[in-house]
């Protein structure tokens, strides 16, 4: 097993061989969404029962992508903060064209 990274920097091409199969990439991007209108729901409505909708929206379709597309452990088990962070990065890089479903 190789060793954790130690910046962001070198653990991000990682996170994206670990998201490689279009499936994975679709079912974090859904999950990401859904959070992302959670917590502008939660804002609007002040109601914070969205929060764990959210929550559990993102990790369900995260770990079905993983667990049954891409077949592979999610990083948020070892590196949970590089993974949120890895995953808002993908999520960004999706929607500008820079990676590819």
């Amino acid at each position: 097993m190789s060793a954790l990274p130690l910046t962001f920097a070198e653990f991000y091409p990682r996170y994206l061989r670990e998201h490689s199969k279009r499936g994975t990439r679709v079912l974090h991007f859904i999950g990401t969404t859904l959070f992302l209108i959670s917590l502008v729901t939660l804002t609007v409505t002040g109601q914070w029962g969205w929060l764990p909708v959210g929550i559990l929206a993102a990790y369900g379709f995260a770990w079905v992508g993983h667990f049954f597309v891409e077949r592979n452990r999610p990083s948020t088990f070892q590196q949970p903060w590089f993974s949120l962070l890895g995953d808002f990065r993908m999520y960004a890089d999706l929607w500008s064209g820079r990676e590819k479903f």
